[in-house]
């Protein structure tokens, strides 16, 4: 399938028309943003990794009973997605005290938690992604009641599969986001992308940082670290396909 007319640009990605309006094409790019945007850069082979790392995760989900966007990886960098409207929420599940977290409650770094937590954000970068609550949600109109206990039903058993999967490979999910769309007949889908632009992913040994936070902290190795990550994720992935 070609791609069509450039519908979307964001910091991470470009989204194409198909000639199918219920299709389109996600293009991942190299670019990395930090702190809204603040902070730009590139990390080369992001792009590559973060496509195919989530569609691995995408299609292993899809078998788990968890409904998601993913059509059919087309190459390196692209991927055919079914169109969805974004449910304007970031919802971020923390398993680990980790990032704004820890520094908004005084809270050390590495604490595990006994039980998840959820944190929801009004998807609007003008705003500067705001946190937000369930009733916050209801009365802008972002989501319904129902839509709202689904994405945290959703969220919960993601997080439970995807701890899982990753303490196989010796690495301890502490946090991650995960962005849900709605489908024309308005069910609700997983969105977006699952990679370590969007997870935080931590040796389970030694702590070492395998995901976005060396390019937000200035910690370095950042395209090793992605490339190591990558390297977690096939060494069973077979099991996956």
């Amino acid at each position: 399938m070609e791609k069509g007319s450039l519908l979307y640009e964001g910091k991470a990605k470009k989204v194409y028309a198909t000639d199918d309006p219920e299709l389109l094409i996600v293009s991942y790019k190299d670019d990395a943003t930090a702190f809204n945007g603040l902070k730009r850069g590139t990390i080369e082979g992001k792009g590559v990794i973060n496509n195919r790392m989530s569609n691995v995760l995408m299609r292993w989900l899809e078998k788990e009973g968890i409904p998601t966007h993913f059509v059919k990886e087309l190459g390196d960098r692209d991927t055919l997605v079914k169109k969805v409207q974004i449910v304007p929420l970031e919802v971020i599940v923390r398993n680990v005290a980790a990032g704004s977290f820890a520094k908004r409650y005084g809270v050390e770094e590495g604490i595990a938690f006994e039980s998840p937590t959820v944190e929801f954000s009004y998807k609007n970068d003008a705003l500067g992604d705001p946190l937000l609550n369930e009733y916050h949600a209801l009365v802008l109109g972002l989501a319904s009641r129902e839509e709202i206990d689904l994405i945290k039903a959703l969220s919960f058993r993601i997080n439970d599969l995807l701890k899982a999967f990753w303490r196989e490979r010796g690495v301890t999910l502490a946090d991650f986001k995960l962005e849900f769309g709605r489908l024309p007949d308005n069910s609700v889908v997983l969105a977006d992308e699952i990679s370590p632009d969007t997870c935080r992913l931590w040796d389970s040994e030694t702590g070492k940082k395998l995901d976005k936070d060396r390019f937000r902290r200035d910690l370095g190795g950042v395209e090793e670290a992605y490339r190591e990550i990558m390297g977690r994720l096939e060494q069973q992935e077979t099991g996956l396909k």
